[in-house]
């Protein structure tokens, strides 16, 4: 799929982080770019600074979801990409000086990483069905949620991230074979180590020490880097069902 004027882009986590990598990314392609996300604050000033447009949204509420794709799709008639960046990643082990994982903790883990992706996902591609075919092969959208290396190499006091990425992975291919005969496409990212909010607010020190356990580059990764994959996902027609690790080579030790 070309990405121009005529695309019609919405970005879960939007805000900040790989998700507002990604929104300049696309509108800097030209599409018209919509941020969903929680943050009321910082969401309308990244939306003004690409030209795009916010809706504040709860993914793990089904019917917040609905109400902002049915906005979405008010506004510009069509939706044409889905990328789902909404996540947490606390950090708890299954037990902890006697007690065990706080279950209220991993299901709002699960909530947000997974269901709130498939909420997106399934949601944006109810609409995508509706577009005219975009091109020969019969292309209507293109879907791309966000896993983790997490989902494979699970560190220690990662049990509810791990799991919550290890869904997004496995909801993948099955999605992508759904979708098929409707002509939407379906990819996950895996990044590894990236400079998000959530590395920033650790000391520089740590920030360094963390980057120099990538093989290479031995750094931590540009979220423009996670934003050139999408692009390259939505614009390469054979890229459906696959998971891509996005991480300099890296596998997690279990600390």
């Amino acid at each position: 799929m070309q990405i121009d004027e005529n695309v019609v882009a919405v970005v879960s986590g939007g805000a900040s982080g790989l998700g507002a990598a990604t929104a300049v990314r696309l509108a800097g392609l030209g599409a018209k770019v919509v941020l969903l996300d929680k943050d009321g604050e910082r969401g309308p000033v990244t939306a003004g600074d690409i030209g795009g447009s916010f809706i504040e949204t709860d993914v793990t509420d089904p019917e917040s979801v609905a109400a902002a794709l049915s906005q979405v799709a008010a506004a510009h008639g069509a939706l044409h990409v889905a990328v789902s960046c909404a996540g947490i990643a606390p950090g708890a082990k299954t037990v902890s000086r006697g007690a065990a994982h706080d279950p209220a903790l991993f299901a709002k883990t699960i909530a947000i990483n997974l269901t709130g992706t498939f909420n997106v996902a399934s949601q944006a591609a109810a609409l995508m069905a509706q577009n005219a075919p975009l091109d020969k092969d019969g292309n209507r959208g293109v879907i791309v949620n966000t896993a983790s290396v997490a989902a494979y190499e699970g560190q220690v006091g990662q049990v509810a991230y791990a799991a919550s990425k290890g869904g997004v992975v496995g909801m993948t291919l099955p999605m992508a074979r759904d979708l098929a005969p409707t002509g939407i496409r379906v990819c996950a990212i895996a990044p590894g180590l990236f400079l998000t909010p959530m590395m920033q607010g650790l000391p520089q020190e740590v920030q360094d020490s963390l980057g120099q356990q990538v093989p290479f580059p031995a750094r931590l990764g540009d979220p423009a880097e996670y934003a050139a994959l999408v692009q390259h996902i939505v614009e390469n027609p054979m890229l459906n069902g696959e998971v891509i690790r996005l991480d300099g080579a890296i596998r997690m030790a279990a600390r």
